[in-house]
């Protein structure tokens, strides 16, 4: 069995301070600024006997919310004490405050976007029908971000990853509405679903070939699915929408590009895009669509096969703005419907903060 991908297709900070929050000092915060260097004095006396304690996982002059420097302590979130952890904690050290940064622990920053993920998964990862194998290949492409319908959470990615098999062909299946969406997809897992696992289960939307989006979801499967929507290497997105601008940074993470970047190059575009029937099978259609997103793919570092379904988000550090759902592209061009009028058809906001 052959493999195709699908073209046309992180850490979550929590802050508890422990001291008082004092007034922003003056200046460019730097190593070399006193209110800095005070903290740092501190920070070597206490750090070492810090450390003993497995819990904690490090220590740095960080900022309070009013923005003055204070000791930032990282603790494990995951770690059966830490609200002992915490507690125990001085809210001071010789007068510089304590904060605590909860998180997971601290790895280093190679991420497989085509690894099985131990649940609940992050998002921006290998997925996509348990049953996309046909005509001697087996397909995937990106399960790309969490939405809410009502008060339900769904898996966005697009129509021709979950849900474009419509007609008896090349294995006599077609997909239906309840049909497990699996992590990685079948072009990860040697075509075998048995290696993969179950993170949703399909709801047919139809978007094509009628509409002017390229979108499907899956109804989360409780527990397998972080809840805050966390995509990998970009973390937790903001909630809002940001609408596209000529020029605007953005980035995206994928099945096979991973996490990339790149500008916008164009608004409004109409564009003709060629749908294949069955995984890997001939035209099935061909689909204009108008009022697309355009962004630059040079040599196609920003979107390949197997990305179709990722979110593309403005190029910010913390809770990036959703501007586009990428389902096409070319060597030179990648193209993506802007969110919110995936969301109008689905009914659907973002999850984020």
């Amino acid at each position: 069995m052959h493999t195709a991908l699908k073209f046309f297709t992180v850490i979550i900070f929590a802050f508890i301070a422990l001291g008082a929050f004092a007034a922003p000092p003056a200046g460019v915060l730097d190593d070399t600024h006193a209110a800095v260097r005070a903290v740092m004095a501190v920070q070597g006396e206490v750090t070492p006997a810090l450390m003993q304690q497995p819990e904690i996982l490090g220590t740095a002059v960080g900022l309070d919310a009013g923005g003055a420097p204070v000791l930032t302590v990282y603790v494990d979130r995951d770690a059966a004490s830490v609200a002992d952890v915490i507690r125990n904690l001085p809210r001071t050290f010789r007068g510089v405050g304590v904060q605590v940064h909860l998180t997971d622990q601290f790895h280093a920053m190679s991420v497989s976007h085509t690894a099985k993920q131990a649940p609940p998964i992050q998002l921006g990862t290998s997925g996509g029908w348990s049953k996309d194998l046909a005509n001697g290949y087996c397909c995937g492409g990106t399960l790309g971000s969490l939405v809410l319908i009502g008060s339900t959470q769904y898996i966005l990615s697009n129509y021709h990853v979950f849900e474009s098999d419509i007609v008896p062909g090349g294995n006599g299946i077609i997909a239906q509405t309840g049909d497990p969406i699996i992590q990685p997809g079948l072009v990860d897992v040697q075509c075998n679903k048995n290696l993969a696992q179950s993170v949703g289960t399909l709801v047919k939307k139809s978007s094509l070939p009628n509409s002017n989006v390229d979108c499907a979801i899956a109804k989360v499967v409780s527990g397998m699915v972080r809840t805050d929507g966390a995509i990998l290497e970009i973390g937790t997105i903001s909630k809002t929408t940001l609408a596209a601008s000529l020029n605007l940074a953005v980035k995206k993470s994928g099945r096979t590009t991973g996490l990339s970047h790149s500008s916008i190059s164009g608004l409004n575009a109409t564009i003709r895009v060629i749908y294949d029937n069955e995984c890997a099978g001939g035209t099935a259609f061909t689909k204009t669509f108008a009022g697309q997103i355009v962004i630059t793919n040079h040599g196609k570092k920003f979107l390949n096969s197997g990305d179709s379904g990722s979110l593309m988000v403005q190029d910010v550090a913390t809770n990036p703005r959703a501007v586009g759902l990428l389902f096409a592209g070319s060597s030179t061009s990648a193209i993506a419907n802007p969110i919110n009028q995936v969301l109008s058809f689905l009914g659907a906001t973002m999850v984020g903060n």
